[in-house]
């Protein structure tokens, strides 16, 4: 069973970037499909982006493409999302999820493990 813990949140301005990392412990980190997910308050939860286990494949949602960045580093047991060019509509807590399994996935019903989340607040 592996543990995804998220960093790298925090206030920005629009315009402006930020990079979050999903660390993962007790268990084999490229064995697991990975992505991200995003809910904004009032909001259901929603996908971001996802990568391969890999990291040769890469899939993103239509709002995030060409802005954000997915990436894994299977040495470090870590995933990354880049984010430039954010928008007030960014705004969210960001979840990193883990999925057993060969598929990459846009639906979170089939990940199987989630981190505790991380804030990203854009102001205008």
């Amino acid at each position: 069973q592996v543990q995804l813990e998220e960093s790298g949140g925090g206030l920005v301005q629009a315009g402006g970037s930020l990079r979050l990392s999903c660390a993962a412990s007790g268990g084999t980190f490229g064995s697991y499909s990975m992505a991200w997910f995003r809910q904004a308050p009032g909001k259901e939860r929603e996908f971001v982006a996802a990568v391969s286990r890999s990291g040769d494949n890469t899939y993103y949602a239509d709002p995030v493409k060409g802005r954000f960045t997915i990436s894994r580093d299977n040495a470090k047991n870590t995933m990354y999302l880049q984010m430039n060019s954010l928008k007030p509509e960014d705004t969210a807590v960001y979840y990193c999820a883990a999925r057993n399994g060969r598929r990459s996935s846009r639906i979170d019903s089939e990940y199987d493990y989630w981190g505790q989340g991380a804030q990203v607040t854009v102001s205008s």
